[in-house]
């Protein structure tokens, strides 16, 4: 873990080094001046020599000047420091994270993800901030101190010696405890950024069933609990406080009583007693401003372990070592294909979604995928463009396992329209170049002519230059949808995968998709998962799904003779009218 964070420094490391020796210089102007102090007291106010009242004076100006120009130098490396430090952090976090396959994506909620990239990478920053002045600035004082004293008078330093083993204990009894309850603090950040994200991303569906007030109760559960312990953790943090002024006082009154003493019997001067009381009260708060460290890197340790953990995750799926950069068509063949959906990050408890899967699709021919939900539909295709890996048995495209392909090069032969249309804030333009980024305006306004979405775009006032909101609320479910299958047209793959891509488009536009991609697609292989028999009836092959295991594959007329399930489904969408503008999907 430690290696991991030191390697985010990197550039950093000048100013990560120069400010432990700012912090360092100005802690020595800040010891030395109570000892010019006592010499200005001694040699100059109680000899009546203004000389050098006049000459300590100076002296102790110019440290003070020296004092503050090595904080500032310190300051300003800190910052520069520690914002380049937690912005590597996040880089190098969002970097992984883009690499993950759709498996490493399972092991982590958003809201945790979110958590890590925030709260967690700012109390990194707050933290290391505090090691490069803090601790080197605390402990540093605090031996300067020590010596000071010892150097004034042995005798009288006995006294804050026993202070510090008594404040030490307090302060260990406390921290010990506190930290603790700041490591549950971090666990509840997660279940309070989930609330609030899951509620802002459903407020429509929050408002349309009126669950504001159960939305409301959920949400002041998780903060309440938050709160809680917060209380508990800065109540015990506030004896720090009452403990420190009764240390405090204890000094100065021993100090007091036995310094008179000493004063009286010519042993110890004026001035000297004052630079004690100056540096006992400089020992006392090293010691809390050391106490507060070990709380803060007691909180950031929780942090540091949470953000490394996605930093160092390795992706299940990365590139085999010598790719292969073409695909020589779109062919597809599963051959004894078993997946297993791990449940959890440890692989403990595992789900099997598709059992002994065997069939070959040739390039160019349009396959439709049927069967009840979760019977493995989606896994299916998710296992042609490597989103997971197999857990037995081997997937081929193009004649070769995917395993063997450059991941980038498979991606971009294998287009995907997910279940999840997902549109991103920015013009329709911009949307559909995430397809291809050269893509001209022309290639754009074909794709979207095949995906029936040139219709509405054009009755927008702006039109391919109208813009998308976040997640794409100002369309449609199925523009949305269409927005997506047109994205996906603009890489022209030698596999298009529809994921039930089509749901929210009534069938008479569902009809013209199928049968502009049958005249003007006719090379491309073409994979369509749907509910609506309507949408698949005209494929050149059924794969039928039950369970994650494959019960058919053959046309559209075959199936009704000999697939009991598919003549069920069938039955059950006829008997429903599930289709009932079929009618005029075949007029189209």
């Amino acid at each position: 873990m430690l290696r991991t964070l030191t390697r985010q420094i990197r550039e950093y490391r000048t100013a990560s080094i120069l400010t432990p020796i700012w912090t360092a210089m100005e802690v020595v102007m800040d010891v030395l001046i109570p000892y010019v102090t006592a010499s200005l007291i001694d040699k100059g106010l109680s000899a009546g020599n203004m000389e050098n009242v006049c000459l300590y004076g100076v002296i102790m100006l110019g440290m003070a000047f020296l004092s503050l120009a090595f904080g500032i130098l310190a300051g300003r490396s800190v910052a520069y420091a520690s914002s380049g430090f937690a912005a590597n952090l996040r880089k190098a976090m969002y970097r992984n994270i883009q690499r993950f396959a759709f498996s490493d994506i399972d092991k982590y909620s958003t809201s945790g993800l979110v958590t890590r990239m925030t709260t967690d990478v700012n109390n990194l920053q707050n933290a290391y901030q505090q090691i490069l002045r803090v601790t080197v600035r605390a402990p540093f004082r605090l031996v300067l101190s020590i010596v000071m004293c010892l150097v004034i008078d042995a005798r009288l330093s006995l006294i804050f010696i026993v202070a510090m083993i008594i404040l030490g204990c307090s302060l260990y009894q406390i921290i010990s405890r506190v930290a603790k309850l700041f490591q549950q603090v971090f666990e509840r950040y997660d279940d309070l950024n989930q609330s609030v994200q899951e509620n802002i991303h459903a407020i429509r569906v929050v408002k349309a069933f009126v669950r504001e007030d159960y939305e409301n109760r959920k949400f002041s559960k998780a903060a309440e609990g938050l709160y809680k312990l917060y209380v508990r953790a800065e109540s015990l943090m506030a004896l720090n406080h009452p403990v420190m002024n009764i240390v405090v006082y204890g000094c100065i009154i021993s100090l007091s009583w036995w310094g008179a003493h000493f004063i009286v019997s010519g042993s110890l001067t004026t001035g000297e007693l004052t630079s004690l009381f100056t540096y006992v009260m400089s020992i006392l708060q090293s010691l809390m401003m050391l106490s507060m460290i070990f709380v803060m890197l007691t909180q950031s340790a929780a942090s540091a372990k949470r953000v490394c953990e996605v930093i160092e995750e390795q992706p299940d799926i990365v590139n085999p070592e010598n790719p292969v950069y073409e695909i020589a068509d779109g062919s597809v063949e599963f051959r004894g294909v078993r997946f297993d959906y791990s449940r959890a990050p440890s692989g403990g408890s595992r789900r099997s979604a598709l059992y002994n899967v065997n069939f070959r699709i040739d390039s160019g021919e349009t396959v439709g995928v049927i069967g009840g939900t979760g019977s493995g539909k989606s896994t299916l295709v998710n296992l042609i463009s490597r989103l997971y890996d197999t857990s037995q048995g081997e997937v081929l495209v193009g004649g070769r396992n995917v395993k063997d392909y450059d991941l980038t090069s498979l991606r971009n032969a294998v287009s995907v329209v997910l279940q999840s249309n997902i549109l991103f804030s920015g013009t329709i333009l911009d949307n559909l170049r995430w397809g291809n980024p050269k893509a001209t305006e022309e290639q754009c306004l074909r794709a979207c002519q095949q995906a029936q979405a040139d219709e509405f775009i054009s009755q927008m006032p702006e039109g391919y230059n109208t813009h998308i909101e976040q997640g794409g609320t100002n369309v449609s479910g199925g523009q949305k949808q269409r927005l997506c299958i047109a994205r996906a047209l603009l890489r022209q793959p030698k596999i298009l995968v529809l994921d039930d891509s089509t749901s929210a488009c009534d069938t008479a536009t569902d009809a013209k998709i199928q049968r502009a991609f049958r005249e003007e697609l006719p090379e491309m292989t073409k994979i369509i998962i749907a509910q609506r028999i309507s949408s698949v009836k005209r494929c050149n092959r059924i794969l039928v799904m039950d369970n994650g295991v494959v019960t058919g594959f053959d046309t559209h007329e075959n199936l009704l003779k000999d697939n009991t399930l598919y003549q069920e489904i069938c039955a059950i969408q006829e008997a429903d009218h599930g289709d009932f503008d079929v009618i005029q999907t075949e007029r189209t």
